[in-house]
């Protein structure tokens, strides 16, 4: 059973995980044209549709990525590991990605949506938002690499 719940972390790690972070780092280039009009002849209708279509990849996998860590604490329970201070390092780190992502990434995205094409300036930055999926970027590795490290593990690694 172990196996099955570690290919099954793993897969929704790559799967959910991977879009989020991809679309996420995307999303403050592609603000600069969208905010600007679009610079496209169109008012900026295919930089805002290429803004709505990061944001959806963003919130889909978000849901998705809630996979990543009961399939996680499935397969630390089977390998009696839950008390490991690596994975619970691991589980915070996982907790303030989230939180990254739920409480900054997702809404300042949300305000860029609602910012484009009204008149006016929006408080938002593309450097700023850039800054959010860094950090939420820079826990994911952190936790990847701790995942495949695990001190104190009995792989030798």
């Amino acid at each position: 059973m172990t196996k099955l719940f570690l290919s099954l972390h793993v897969l929704a790690a790559v799967v959910a995980v991977g879009p989020v972070t991809v679309a996420a780092s995307m999303f403050p280039r592609a603000m600069r044209p969208a905010l600007d009009g679009g610079g496209d002849g169109d008012g900026g209708g295919e930089a805002l549709t290429r803004l709505r279509l990061l944001h959806r990849i963003c919130r889909v996998y978000a849901a998705v990525g809630i996979a990543v860590p009961v399939f996680g604490f499935a397969t630390a329970g089977s390998l009696g590991v839950l008390g490991s201070a690596w994975l619970i390092v691991s589980i915070v780190l996982t907790a303030a990605a989230a939180a990254v992502l739920v409480l900054l990434i997702l809404p300042a995205q949300d305000e860029v949506l609602a910012a484009v094409g009204a008149a006016g300036t929006h408080a938002l930055t593309p450097g700023r938002l850039a800054a959010f999926t860094g950090v939420f970027n820079l826990l994911w590795a952190t936790v990847t690499v701790l995942m495949i490290v695990r001190p104190g593990s009995t792989t030798g690694a």
